[in-house]
């Protein structure tokens, strides 16, 4: 006998909802596969010396020919190691000055309170309107007046503006407690000490999202490395697998050419794979109260 004061969902309101689990089951599912098989048909392409000529179709999610001489291949043809490290300077370059640049301003904005705050939050994000083809000639042109083009530092001090991460760190700021800053305020701490003693361990979650996003936003950009590069040895790993790719012949060789994009990913893999957890923490901590 069902207790008193408890309320029993008709049969056919769960039929419903099992029903409505189901479909969204079978739509996430079928995405699942979308997204998947490409990269598990890169995957077994990569490995299938016998798909040096041509790829088959439809998609063999088998080698049919298993050999790691397409890897060998494209080490032999392309400077995988040394593209992956300037790759691995830049993204590293660019992560902490967008991290620590968006950190501080978020810091700023949710807890000083101070007067045309929302007018400074407002500007910065109306620049993520702007598309970065129109600003990257004046880019261009500004660093290679002061000497800047051919370096790296083209793509640290771009990163000082970092709008989007500005506004996920005030975001996130803004469930923190405040009573936190004004006891250690009282206690004698400066606000620099406040936000790297109190806040900013507090930030992990939201520091591996801006890390996750930054890194695959750096690790896969080729436009503006095309025009900022011109030594070769200094080459990104999107720039140096397009370049070898024409130069070399390798595009009459597709396994090959999966086999250097499939080492290229690694990376990014497990990047996402270390800081995925972070962001279910991120998500959790949003519902913290003051």
């Amino acid at each position: 006998m069902a207790q008193a004061g408890t309320v029993r969902t008709p049969p056919s309101r769960r039929r419903r909802s099992a029903a409505g689990q189901r479909l969204i089951f079978l739509v996430l599912l079928l995405g699942s596969v979308v997204m998947i098989v490409p990269f598990l048909w890169m995957l077994a392409t990569s490995f299938d010396w016998g798909a040096r000529l041509n790829i088959t179709f439809p998609p063999r999610l088998w080698p049919e020919e298993p050999s790691l001489k397409t890897y060998k291949a494209a080490f032999m043809n392309v400077r995988m190691l040394r593209y992956i490290f300037n790759s691995l300077l830049v993204s590293a370059g660019v992560i902490l000055v967008s991290a620590l640049s968006a950190l501080l301003s978020g810091y700023a904005l949710s807890k000083l309170r101070f007067k045309g705050s929302a007018a400074v939050l407002l500007l910065a994000l109306s620049t993520m309107m702007i598309p970065f083809e129109m600003t990257m000639i004046p880019q261009y042109l500004l660093f290679s007046k002061i000497g800047l083009i051919d370096t790296y530092w083209a793509f640290y001090l771009p990163a000082l503006n970092y709008a989007f991460g500005t506004f996920l760190a005030k975001a996130f700021i803004d469930q923190l407690p405040s009573e936190l800053r004004e006891a250690a305020i009282i206690d004698g701490a400066g606000e620099l000490a406040v936000f790297g003693r109190i806040y900013f361990p507090l930030c992990t979650p939201i520091v591996a999202t801006m890390v996750i996003l930054l890194f695959l936003g750096v690790w896969n950009e080729m436009l503006w490395p095309l025009l900022a590069l011109k030594s070769a040895s200094k080459y990104t790993i999107q720039i140096g697998l397009a370049m070898f790719t024409y130069n070399n012949g390798l595009n009459h060789q597709p396994s090959i050419i999966m086999a250097a994009t499939t080492v290229s990913l690694i990376p990014v893999v497990v990047v996402y794979l270390f800081l995925q957890r972070f962001i279910i923490e991120s998500i959790a901590l949003s519902g913290i109260k003051q």
